[in-house]
C-alpha cells in the first residue's frame, strides 16, 4: 500500500515538473495542489488502514467509513486551495487525474 502512495508522489511531482517547465510557476504549484488533494486523505488512509489490520480491527465498515472521510477530505482540501491561491483549475485538476490514475500504475510494479 505505501508502495502506492510513493508512486503516486512521484507521478505528481515529475507531472509538476513538467508543467512548471512548459506553463509557469502557477500552473506547477496547481498540479502540486490537485495531486496533494488525493495524496494525502490517501496517505492518511493508508496508514490507518495498515494499523488496524495489524491490530485484527479492520473490517468493512473501517474501510467504507473510510473512503467516505478520503473523499471528503479530498473536496475540502480542493475548496481550501481554489479559496487561498489563484489555481489554474485545468492544471489542478490534471494533478489530481494523475494522481488518481498513478494507482493504476501501481499493479504493473507489484512484485
Amino acid at each position: 500500500m505505501y508502495k502506492t502512495v510513493v508512486l503516486q508522489l512521484a507521478a505528481i511531482l515529475i507531472v509538476a515538473a513538467l508543467v512548471g517547465f512548459w506553463l509557469g510557476e502557477r500552473d506547477a504549484i496547481s498540479v502540486l495542489l490537485g495531486g496533494a488533494a488525493y495524496l494525502v486523505p490517501n496517505a492518511l488512509f493508508v496508514v490507518r488502514l495498515s494499523a488496524t489490520a495489524g491490530s485484527g480491527q479492520a473490517s468493512g465498515a473501517t474501510f467504507f467509513v473510510g473512503e467516505l472521510l478520503k473523499i471528503l477530505s479530498t473536496l475540502v482540501i480542493l475548496t481550501l486551495a481554489q479559496k487561498f491561491y489563484d489555481v489554474q483549475w485545468l492544471a489542478m485538476l490534471g494533478g489530481l487525474f494523475v494522481a488518481l490514475k498513478a494507482n493504476l500504475f501501481a499493479f504493473l510494479l507489484k512484485n
